[in-house]
């Protein structure tokens, strides 16, 4: 058996985090549900009550002072995500989430059912049932360890997709998929490549200027930000051909009785008032992350994921659902936790009786669970927040709780 791995300390200051100063029956809080959402550290909190407080305006819809305003902060935040990430400002599409960016490029290629598109078996609900719902989707597998199956991959692009929709990284396997040759072969095959990446962007910022998909994909509320504000990041000519399938206020220049003029990208595809105190809120996280370094994110991210699987092969009460421990991974493990069917018990226990906070179900990606657990799971996921000694202590008292029950 593997001995205990690591003492790293938080990346982030915890202190910064006011949930982690709760305590639940006596003792701190532990979160490890940061593959579901993470915290929000204080001033991301500030950063929107700011806002609110000082000019609650809102955006492009008037000259006045506060409008203004309101739109400059607003309009700052785009600047900021596309430096980011490695795009220009007018390719960054803000939305309510990792789902409304997905199906707005679903909706807006036009697909037909008779369309194939490519997607995978590690694929959340959310990069599955939009294409599932307007053309024919083929799901490629993938080996026990999580990794996609690349040999059927390419058998698959002779049958000439429409689409290639790819996970960056698994929400349950945590396993980081190798994009940059399935997306060079997916092009070469004349595909539309759209990359769910809310699960890697939060730890590897690169994808949008390494890898060369069309449509990126993730959620600020993932990544330290808010609820309610996603981004759609787009090649340009790929933009131009999507078609905005919701019109309305703030995604026109002109209309009248006869016609209207839709504006310029990314502005025709922003429908209405956004939640704009979300989306300065995002800035200040994306700030936040910068203070604490994209290498030093993600070293974090692999010091965790090393002790998390070491700590579940040190059990044998635990079946790991992928990956291999030399697989390149993310700090997100599901368990398979034979003898106990009701992994709901187990989580709600460890929140009850020891403050530490997991998730246990199919994590919204049913196939892929059923697959590969053939049943719920529970999964440990960690943040730049979390501690090497967060980890080993949770996974103490989940040795408590399964003695209990």
């Amino acid at each position: 058996m593997l001995t205990r791995t690591g003492s790293g300390p938080a990346l982030a200051p915890p202190a910064s985090f006011d949930v982690l100063a709760r305590t639940v029956a006596g003792r701190r809080l532990s979160y490890l549900d940061s593959a579901a959402t993470t915290l929000r550290p204080r001033p991301v909190v500030e950063a929107m009550c700011r806002y609110y407080a000082t000019s609650s305006a809102n955006i492009h819809r008037g000259k006045h002072l506060l409008s203004e305003q309101a739109s400059d902060d607003y309009e700052r935040v785009r600047i900021q995500t596309a430096e980011f990430v490695g795009a220009r400002s007018e390719e960054i599409v803000f939305v309510r989430n990792t789902t409304e960016a997905l199906h707005m490029v679903a909706a807006g290629l036009d697909l037909s059912p008779d369309d194939l598109v490519l997607g995978s078996l590690d694929a959340h609900h959310s990069n599955l049932l939009p294409w599932r719902t307007r053309a024919r989707l083929r799901l490629i597998p993938v080996h026990p360890d999580g990794g996609l199956d690349l040999a059927e991959f390419e058998r698959a692009l002779a049958a000439g997709p429409r689409v290639v929709a790819l996970t960056a990284c698994s929400n349950v396997t945590g396993v980081y998929s190798p994009l940059d040759g399935p997306i060079r072969l997916a092009k070469q095959a004349g595909a539309t490549v759209v990359v769910d990446a809310a699960q890697s962007l939060p730890h590897r910022r690169e994808i949008f200027r390494s890898a060369g998909a069309d449509f990126v994909a993730f959620s600020g509320h993932k990544m330290c930000g808010p609820t309610g504000v996603g981004i759609l990041c787009g090649r340009m000519e790929a933009l131009e051909r999507l078609r905005p399938v919701v019109l309305g206020g703030g995604t026109v220049d002109w209309v009248d009785t006869e016609s209207h003029r839709i504006r310029k990208v990314p502005h025709r595809f922003e429908y209405g008032t956004p939640d704009i105190a979300a989306v300065i809120g995002f800035g200040a996280a994306l700030s936040y992350l910068d203070e604490l370094g994209e290498r030093e994110i993600r070293e974090h991210d692999t010091m965790l994921a090393n002790v998390l699987l070491a700590e579940c092969a040190r059990r044998d009460t635990i079946r790991v659902i992928g990956p291999a421990p030399e697989g390149d991974h993310a700090g997100v493990v599901s368990m398979a936790l034979p003898g106990f069917p009701r992994l709901d018990e187990v989580a709600r226990a460890l929140s009850d009786s020891f403050g530490v906070m997991c998730r246990s179900g199919h994590l919204c990606a049913q196939p892929l669970v059923d697959k590969l657990a053939g049943g719920q799971v529970l999964r440990m996921s960690t943040y730049v927040y979390n501690s090497a000694a967060d980890v080993t202590e949770a996974f103490d008292c989940l040795d408590k709780v399964l003695e209990a029950l």
